[in-house]
């Protein structure tokens, strides 16, 4: 079974229906995968939407019916701030949502899909670009 974590950058692609994002359509498809997505990614998927005046509410639907969310705590919050800031040493502007999304893939053993550059050389990404 292959487990994923999807990044905003992926599920957004997924809902504008970019060429980019029937990869992340063909992922959703195979039956033996497991999805997962951080409750800060669905932040930022909710506040993309919004801002260019698509309906939020179905994007919510479709990412909360389509993979499991994985909570924010205070140990995962923790993993996250000393990994960003070990990633900021080399990657300027590797942001604290990526962290979040990198530290929940290496605690959880999954594989990252995304097209965000920021994940490039990283061992867990999966880029879809």
């Amino acid at each position: 079974m292959t487990k994923y974590i999807i990044d905003a950058y992926a599920w957004v692609e997924y809902l504008i229906g970019s060429d980019a994002g029937s990869k992340v359509k063909d992922i959703l498809a195979e039956e033996k995968t497991d999805v997962y997505t951080c409750a800060v990614t669905l932040a930022e998927i909710i506040s993309k939407v919004a801002r260019e005046g698509r309906d939020f509410e179905t994007a919510y639907d479709f990412v909360t019916s389509n993979s499991s969310v994985v909570d924010v705590d205070e140990e995962l919050s923790k993993e996250t701030g000393t990994l960003h800031a070990e990633m900021r040493k080399v990657r300027k502007d590797f942001g604290l949502a990526d962290a979040y999304v990198l530290a929940v893939a290496r605690r959880n053993d999954l594989k990252i899909l995304t097209g965000d550059i920021h994940f490039k050389n990283i061992r867990e990404a999966v880029l879809i670009r």
